[in-house]
């Protein structure tokens, strides 16, 4: 949160990954943040048994989500970035060949099926894939300093008829096969 934020009793809304194949996509708008995990219960910070604070990532993007019900709401989604999102983000940015998360550059998170239930009491983890794309300036740097990442091997593209409707076709490319049977299921779709 910044000082405006505080002095007009606003917030970021946080961005939600209601069901498999939901998207949420978009540039990075202000300068990605480290802060403690809180819990939604009592707002208390959360920490390890050993007392060591649980970090995340809140990284801000302008996505084309609206709240019909909130006349002010401009798109702008909040990530927290932990746990398997935080390895699918990591990965995302060295596949991109960058050295972290920039203002301007695109962020995409998908997310693509739930992981294993080791614990009754908590429901399974989600699971997902990222891609990232750095500022226009970021990329012409790395081509002209000799550092642009290696081209990734090509993923068998699926079909564009195969991909279920508000699936990006680039994440859709980028699953592996039980990842889209998995999705179609889900999602109920035809294949």
């Amino acid at each position: 949160m910044n000082a405006n934020d505080l002095l007009m009793g606003g917030g970021t809304k946080s961005a939600a990954f209601p069901s498999i194949g939901t998207v949420v996509t978009g540039p990075i708008v202000r300068e990605p943040k480290v802060q403690q995990q809180t819990d939604p219960k009592d707002g208390s910070f959360k920490t390890f048994s050993n007392g060591d604070p649980m970090m995340q990532l809140v990284v801000q993007i302008q996505t084309d989500e609206r709240d019909p019900s909130d006349a002010e709401d401009d798109g702008v989604r909040a990530l927290y970035v932990k746990a398997k999102m935080l390895a699918a983000v990591r990965d995302a940015v060295k596949t991109a060949g960058a050295k972290g998360l920039e203002v301007g550059g695109e962020l995409t998170v998908t997310y693509v099926a739930d992981g294993e239930k080791t614990n009754k009491a908590f429901n399974a983890p989600k699971l997902y894939t990222a891609t990232y794309r750095p500022p226009a300036g970021q990329a012409a740097n790395n081509l002209l300093m000799g550092s642009a990442p290696a081209a990734p091997a090509p993923a068998a593209p699926a079909p564009a008829s195969d991909a279920p409707t508000g699936v990006d076709p680039a994440i859709w490319a980028q699953m592996s096969a039980e990842q889209r049977d998995k999705l179609h299921a889900a999602l109920g779709s035809p294949r």
